[in-house]
């Protein structure tokens, strides 16, 4: 440390602040410290790192469904804001699964992982003990709160709004949903919000428009020809996520549906294909990359001795492509 403070002209300490990430250092300073590192052929030493503290470099980002571009772009995010601080991401996909989330925990304690970050799915608050009481910090990216761990949660009221905003002024009225699961511990948000918004716009979304399943391409299909029966049938139908709009999609092409002519159709969170499908896909914009730079400050924020629990909004924003409106 000595000789790299020597060689870019600064004090032992602002190299340990560079390499630990514990206290800011203004960007032209970081790039000389970490050239120099560079010239002189030093590298972090992970494993003298980990018998000094007792933890790896290793964080999990436990997701439930690694197919889901939003999950490979919050990846992606994490990873960036983490390595300068000589962290590394290990991605969990759990399939949805309870006992594949708890396993990963366990083993998160096993591996004496620096942190975690994850999207609970079928987890409950106590879950979550096995960490706390391992010392090793916990940020949940999900729509509620899970026990004392920080939080990465969505701002959507607004996106929402504009959402139904657009589906009511084109005309529909007959509004119905694919929703998540009914066993996922943290309820449906996503339904529950529009719920309560849906009346502000004299529509209403009653229990017979909602079909249930997973966050999966396949559901969606189900889900959307089930919706289809209905009558009168649906002429807007608003998904948990985008991944499961591909599969209502995939259906509506398959049954002869015109969409948008004959039904509306609104995803969730804009992933990376969402604007190459056709028509484009209309939808709300929940940046993953924003949730993993968020979920990598509180992280480094516990790791350098916050205990106060900290929860962080991401605005969401309503993306108007070709999936409600006729035209260009």
């Amino acid at each position: 440390m000595a000789d790299v403070a020597q060689a870019a002209g600064v004090s032992s300490a602002t190299v340990s602040y560079v390499i630990s990430g514990k206290r800011p250092v203004a960007e032209h300073t970081r790039r000389v410290v970490e050239k120099a590192i560079a010239d002189l052929g030093f590298s972090v030493n992970t494993v003298a790192r980990s018998l000094r503290t007792g933890r790896s470099s290793i964080v999990a980002l436990v997701v439930p469904d690694l197919s889901n571009p939003f999950f490979a772009q919050l990846a992606a995010s994490l990873q960036e804001e983490l390595r300068v601080l000589g962290l590394h991401v290990m991605v969990c996909d759990t399939k949805a699964d309870r006992e594949e989330e708890r396993a990963f925990l366990r083993e998160a304690v096993q591996q004496r992982f620096a942190g975690v970050v994850i999207t609970p799915f079928r987890l409950v608050a106590k879950d979550f003990l096995v960490l706390s009481e391992a010392g090793i910090p916990a940020v949940v990216s999900a729509d509620l709160p899970f026990g004392d761990n920080d939080l990465v949660t969505p701002d959507a009221r607004a996106a929402i709004r504009a959402a139904l905003t657009e589906v009511t002024e084109a005309g529909r009225r007959h509004i119905a949903m694919v929703a998540g699961p009914r066993d996922a511990t943290g309820g449906d948000p996503r339904l529950n919000l529009l719920r309560s918004l849906a009346a502000q716009f004299g529509t209403a979304l009653p229990g017979r428009l909602v079909v249930r399943g997973e966050h999966t391409r396949e559901a969606g299909a189900v889900g959307f020809e089930r919706l289809m029966r209905i009558r009168p049938r649906p002429d807007a139908v608003f998904c948990a996520n985008d991944v499961v709009a591909i599969g209502a999609m995939d259906k509506a092409e398959e049954l002869g549906i015109d969409i948008p002519g004959d039904v509306a159709l609104i995803g969730h969170d804009d992933a990376s294909f969402a604007s190459l499908v056709r028509p484009r896909l209309t939808t709300v914009r929940y940046p993953a990359a924003d949730v993993g730079k968020a979920a990598a400050r509180l992280l480094i924020e516990r790791l350098d001795g916050r205990s106060v629990r900290r929860t962080v909004h991401v605005k969401a924003e309503f993306i108007s492509r070709g999936t409600v409106r006729t035209g260009p």
